[in-house]
C-alpha cells in the first residue's frame, strides 16, 4: 500500500500532505500530557513490531504493493492518536530509510495507513465491543473486525487516490485493492486478535491504559 513517487498527482499531494501535517500536529498536541510511564515502552514496542510488519510486501495490480498495516492494533491499545503517531513515525522512516514510499506521497501514505486506518480500526472496534459486551468475546470480535476493518478502508482511500491521478482507472485499481487487501485484512484480523488474546491473558492491565 505504499505508494511510490510518481504516481499522484499534484493535487493528491498537496491535498494529503496538507491533511495529514494537520492530522500529526494534532496528534502530538492530544498526547501532550497524557502519555504515561507505561505509555513510553508499549509505544517503542509497537512502532518496532509495526515497522517489522510492513516490510513484508508484495506488489499488486495498480502500481503498489501489499502488506499488513498495524494500526488497529495500535489504536485498540493507545488510542487513535497515538496510533497516527506511531504509524507517521513507521512510515517515514521507511520512505527516508528503505525507500518504501515516496517522499512525495508521504502525505498520501500516512492518510491512509495512519490516519484512515488507526481512527477506522477505533471506532469500529468500540462500535463491535459496545454491542457484544466489554468481555474477552467482545474484545476479540471486535478486535478481528476493526483489523481486517482498517485495512479494507486504506486500500480504498489509496485505490481512489490512484484512480483519481489517472495512474489506473478506478474500474481496475479499485477491484484489485479492494479484493486483494479484503484478504490481507482477515491475516491481519487473525494476528491482531492473537496479540489481544496474549495481552488480555499476560497483561490485561494494557487494555485499561487510558487511550490517546
Amino acid at each position: 500500500m505504499h505508494i511510490p513517487d510518481g504516481f499522484l498527482s499534484a493535487a493528491a499531494v498537496g491535498t494529503t500532505y496538507v491533511i495529514s501535517a494537520g492530522g500529526v500536529a494534532n496528534a502530538v498536541r492530544v498526547a501532550r500530557g497524557k502519555i504515561g510511564e507505561k505509555h513510553i515502552p508499549l509505544m517503542g514496542i509497537l512502532a518496532a513490531f509495526v515497522f517489522a510488519a510492513q516490510m513484508l510486501n508484495f506488489p499488486i495490480a495498480g502500481g503498489t504493493s501489499g502488506h499488513i498495516i498495524g494500526a488497529a492494533l495500535v489504536a485498540i491499545l493507545l488510542g487513535p492518536w497515538a496510533a497516527v503517531i506511531i504509524m507517521s513515525v513507521v512510515l517515514i522512516a521507511q520512505s527516508f530509510i528503505f525507500q518504501d514510499g515516496g517522499l512525495l506521497a508521504l502525505g498520501a501514505n500516512i492518510f491512509n495507513m495512519g490516519i484512515i486506518a488507526s481512527f477506522g480500526s477505533y471506532y469500529l472496534y468500540r462500535l463491535i465491543n459496545s454491542l457484544l459486551g466489554n468481555n474477552r468475546r467482545g474484545k476479540l470480535v471486535a478486535g478481528f473486525v476493526a483489523a481486517w476493518g482498517s485495512v479494507l478502508l486504506a486500500s480504498i482511500a489509496c485505490a481512489l487516490e490512484l484512480a483519481l491521478s489517472g495512474v489506473s482507472p478506478m474500474a481496475v485499481v479499485l477491484p484489485a485493492m479492494g479484493g486483494v487487501y479484503a484478504l490481507i485484512g482477515i491475516g491481519e484480523g487473525f494476528i491482531t486478535i492473537a496479540v489481544l488474546s496474549m495481552v488480555m491473558s499476560t497483561r490485561a492491565d494494557l487494555l485499561k491504559l487510558q487511550r490517546i
